[in-house]
């Protein structure tokens, strides 16, 4: 950042008794007050240089007697000077010859200031005004981060009233932003994680997102509507400046998470403090919010599908307006195959321990109502594979979700029907999401088990994980059985492949016993707990209600071996019919003869 030094003279200004005073064996005769500060200073020096002193000190002197005599200071009030008292005390100094510095971080209120007391020209050669004037265009609009500065400080005072400072400041940066990397010369701020690390010989292409993300949201707009109006960078560069701009002031809900609930446990003023500053806090999210998602680029792959989900949790977190909710869920639901599982994940503002399934399911409603509508083969195609994906993020969302305890179980089956099972390849990831299930609720009842698990299609498991839904001591007893025909399935699949002359595999003990050992388990599971008994833990069926599960159990196993053996026997008669149809079609041709 460059500077600008005026003055040689040592800082002779002092405070006494809430006073500023400046050293002098003269005494003073102008008192300045300056809001809540009182300066006595000097006519001489100061109305050299100020226009407007003069005037005001011409005024007091024509309303006083014997124009002013008696040796009492003048008093002037300037309590509506731009930039306060600091800025006011820079001009002071400078009339006085005391050295000062000016750079980007207070060129703006000194300019300022040094207009509202008139320090130009036509008072004085050499004046102020045209000082700062100078080393602004020479200087501050030459460089990359001290228009930056200079431009935030003059919206934080002024908005847009200072425009002699604002557009100029504007249109230096703008015009470094569209220069080509290769003739960045400036210093810049660039901290993504793992860059330092690395050699570059280039300067990347965003290398500019991270300084102006340091401007307020409507200078940054300004920014960023003349870059694109110049047509002159693609739409994931502006799309990359909305994401660097977010992260700074758009904080993840999922990350709030915590500070939250723990600011909750403080005393009650503390609470009502934070209350305010979370009101105001949040006021200004939801502006930031709403212009940066009018500043989305409308071409494809703009930003991503990761980032609007992102931006859809803050909509919720600062509750935006509905308008702006459902262009987030609708730019997201076309883009949600670039998602994770965790980017679903959307607190709810009441509760950020709690999650809006709501949102997330309108989010894949607008996915899936792309399929509706007539597109041409390779973007079907683009879309067949956005679905597998999409299939595989949701299961694994649905796994999240169930590992809430309070999460009932009807809402958690319109959940998952959501995704129609046609879109579903394997349903490996649905098993997991309701073993999840089924663990995190164990007070289930055999009903709702049952109502869950009558979503698996076990024909759309993966050898592995049949093997450990056989075993698994969740799964309903009907569903275990389904697993062992599908099982036996496959491998008399696999044994009529080998040959006309392949024997069929018989049952598998180990699945025969499964089912006895399941049956006998769950009949034992409906029992009537006992009375009181303080010795075991562990409930032992009755020895008749035992062998009634075993009885059961050895019927599934018989029914189980009766449809094997039918299979057998089908697939071991079948060479014989054929040739039996051979010799048939061999004695008509010699009678024919």
């Amino acid at each position: 950042m460059k500077y600008m030094k005026l003055g040689t003279k040592p800082d002779t200004f002092y405070t006494e008794e809430a006073v500023r005073s400046v050293v002098s064996d003269v005494p003073a005769d102008l008192i300045i007050h300056v809001n809540n500060t009182k300066y006595q200073l000097h006519k001489f020096p100061l109305l050299l240089k100020c226009g407007l002193l003069q005037r005001l000190c011409s005024d007091t002197d024509d309303d006083v007697p014997d124009g002013g005599g008696g040796g009492l200071p003048v008093p002037v009030a300037l309590h509506d000077i731009p930039g306060g008292e600091e800025a006011f005390e820079l001009c002071a100094k400078f009339c006085y010859g005391i050295s000062i510095s000016i750079s980007a971080n207070n060129f703006v209120p000194a300019t300022m200031a040094a207009r509202f007391l008139r320090m130009t020209e036509s008072v004085a050669k050499g004046n102020l005004v045209a000082k700062l004037e100078t080393f602004f265009n020479s200087c501050i609009l030459q460089g990359w981060k001290d228009p930056i500065a200079a431009l935030q400080v003059a919206w934080r005072i002024s908005g847009w009233s200072e425009n002699r400072i604002v557009q100029p400041c504007i249109d230096a940066i703008v015009e470094k932003i569209l220069m080509p990397p290769s003739k960045v010369t400036w210093s810049y701020t660039y901290t993504r994680p793992g860059y330092a690390k690395r050699p570059h010989q280039s300067v990347p292409k965003d290398w500019w997102t991270e300084d102006v993300s340091e401007l307020d949201i409507e200078v940054f707009r300004s920014v960023i509507s003349t870059v694109r109006a110049a047509r002159l960078l693609p739409p994931p560069l502006i799309g990359e400046a909305l994401h660097v701009y977010c992260c700074k002031h758009l904080p993840d809900p999922l990350q709030l998470g915590g500070n939250v609930a723990a600011s909750a446990n403080g005393d009650l003023h503390a609470q009502s403090s934070a209350a305010a500053a979370t009101e105001e806090t949040v006021a200004k999210q939801r502006r930031v919010l709403e212009t940066i998602v009018t500043m989305i680029p409308g071409d494809a792959g703009a930003v991503t599908g990761r980032f609007l989900l992102r931006l859809l949790r803050v909509a919720n977190y600062v509750a935006a307006s509905s308008s702006t909710r459902a262009q987030l869920i609708r730019q997201a639901g076309s883009q949600l195959d670039e998602a994770k599982a965790a980017d679903l994940l959307i607190p709810l503002p009441s509760d950020p321990q709690a999650y809006d399934v709501g949102a997330a399911e309108a989010v894949l409603e607008y996915f899936l109502a792309q399929f509706q509508r007539p597109v041409a083969p390779e973007e079907r195609r683009r879309m067949n594979a956005a679905i597998e994906k999409v299939a595989k993020i949701f299961d694994e969302y649905l796994r999240t979700i169930a590992l809430d305890g309070d999460f009932p179980v009807g809402k958690f089956v319109d959940l998952t029907e959501c995704l129609p099972d046609i879109f579903r390849n394997d349903h490996d990831g649905l098993y997991y999401a309701i073993d999840t299930y089924l663990k995190e609720h164990p007070e289930l009842s055999k009903a709702d088990k049952k109502r869950l698990c009558r979503m698996i299609d076990c024909r759309k498991l993966s050898p592995d994980v049949r093997g450990q839904a056989i075993s698994n001591d969740r799964m309903p007893l009907r569903t275990i059985v389904q697993l062992l025909f599908v099982e036996q399935e496959r491998a008399m699949g696999a044994g009529g492949a080998g040959g006309s002359h392949s024997t069929v595999a018989a049952p598998d003990r180990a699945s025969v016993n499964a089912v006895a050992m399941l049956a006998a388990r769950k009949k034992a599971d409906e029992l009537p707990a006992p009375a009181v008994d303080h010795k075991s833990d562990v409930h032992r069926p009755r020895g008749d209600q035992a062998e009634r599960a075993r009885a059961d159990g050895a019927a599934m196993t018989r029914s189980l071996s009766a449809s094997t053996k039918m299979a057998a026997a089908a697939a071991a008669a079948a060479p014989r019919t054929k040739e039996r149809t051979a010799e048939e079609s061999r004695g008509s041709r010699l009678r024919n003869k």
